[in-house]
């Protein structure tokens, strides 16, 4: 989506020196060019690409049209249009679709965080990303040469940005701010408010919405997507690992919205970076319009196996010393427990007990008090008889019963 709504106006984002492109065609270059287009019949003997010059697949066997993925492969910088054309066409919620031309095909959530550090700063620079929050972030952060630093989420109830934290955390060196969205571990929405609020940082926003569509509250509006939500240059990341169940398959993508400008410059240098690499195999992209098209079935029942064991956590622990935190979305809950133990305490009592736990500091929470990060996706059986466990922890260890 090329366009973003009318407000303030920004500033001219800063993108990254070492992705500056030289694109001068050379005189050698176009003179080639010129001979490709008036000479179709040339003998080209520069050709790289095997599907193209007549070699049989068939030692490969019934995998034959799988190697060949069923067409000569012809590689695009940003992905197959008809892989992007689904990305847009099963964008989540009600708002704004980005355009095809913005977006992104790559390999894994894991490796558009890696190209978008890389676009947006230089070694050194410095990225602002949420605490609590999964782990990943600071090791992608340190191979890309930059330097995460934290703002807070606070909790009195429901899980907010703490703004004043994101003024505090930005200094001269502050390239752009990575939203998670619902937060994984905690399960919030960034709401359109902070959306808003956040944009009139002039900063590029890095919207991770991998868990988006596991809307646990759906009762509650909220913006699914950060994509032409506010004025920022926002970067959208999404992917089948989480959407559609199918981490193996290997295939994210990244939508771009914003001020136009600074989108058309962002898409050409992705567009570079990407083609660096052609990380994406043909194959899955082929697959994506039907993959996509049939996740919708496969998320209502994870969403039912979701629910019913956030349910059960909360059944479980009503009454007891220990809190279940409000969750508005993803896979996993937070268990705040009563301060009488450490977390790794907690955590290796119930390891002993036979439920195996995540404590709250692999996360960074930084409350003295003790917590706990649940998956939901277990069965509902092996759930339901991890929480009586933790239950009963937490009873005895609070002298309740």
């Amino acid at each position: 989506m090329r366009g973003s709504p009318a407000g303030t106006k920004l500033p001219r984002v800063k993108l990254s020196a070492r992705t500056a492109i030289d694109d001068t065609i050379s005189p050698l270059a176009a003179a080639l060019e010129a001979v490709r287009e008036t000479r179709a019949g040339a003998l080209d003997l520069t050709v790289s690409n095997p599907t193209r010059v007549g070699l049989s697949y068939a030692a490969y066997g019934p995998l034959d049209s799988a190697a060949r993925a069923d067409v000569a492969y012809a590689p695009e910088a940003l992905g197959l249009r008809s892989a992007r054309q689904a990305v847009a066409q099963h964008w989540p919620g009600a708002g704004a679709r980005p355009d095809p031309d913005d977006v992104l095909l790559v390999a894994s959530s894991s490796e558009a965080y890696s190209y978008l550090f890389t676009l947006l700063a230089d070694t050194g620079d410095e990225i602002l990303a949420p605490e609590p929050s999964y782990p990943l972030l600071s090791h992608l952060a340190r191979y890309a040469g930059v330097r995460l630093v934290p703002y807070r989420l606070e909790y009195d109830g429901a899980w907010h940005i703490d703004l004043d934290s994101v003024r505090r955390a930005r200094g001269p060196r502050t390239r752009a701010l990575v939203l998670i969205s619902p937060n994984n571990p905690t399960g919030s929405y960034t709401s359109q408010a902070e959306l808003l609020a956040l944009a009139e940082l002039g900063l590029p926003l890095v919207s991770d919405e991998v868990f988006a569509r596991y809307d646990l509250q759906p009762e509650r509006p909220k913006p699914l997507s950060a994509l032409g939500a506010s004025g920022a240059l926002t970067f959208s990341i999404d992917g089948l690992s989480k959407s559609a169940g199918l981490p193996h398959l290997k295939l994210s993508w990244i939508a771009v919205s914003g001020p136009p400008v600074d989108v058309r410059e962002s898409m050409r240098r992705l567009a570079w970076q990407a083609d660096t690499f052609l990380s994406v195999g043909t194959p899955v992209q082929l697959l994506l319009p039907h993959l996509l098209a049939r996740s919708e079935a496969f998320r209502e029942t994870l969403h039912a196996r979701l629910a019913g064991n956030l349910q059960r956590a909360r059944a479980a622990l009503a009454g007891s010393a220990a809190t279940l935190l409000a969750a508005h979305g993803g896979w996993y809950a937070v268990v705040r427990l009563p301060d009488v133990a450490d977390e790794e305490e907690w955590v290796v009592a119930l390891a002993r007990a036979g439920v195996m736990t995540h404590p709250g500091h692999f996360y960074d929470f930084h409350d003295p008090a003790p917590y706990l990060v649940l998956s939901l996706l277990p069965p509902p059986e092996v759930f339901a008889s991890g929480m009586l466990a933790i239950r009963r922890e937490v009873d005895a260890r609070s002298g309740a019963g």
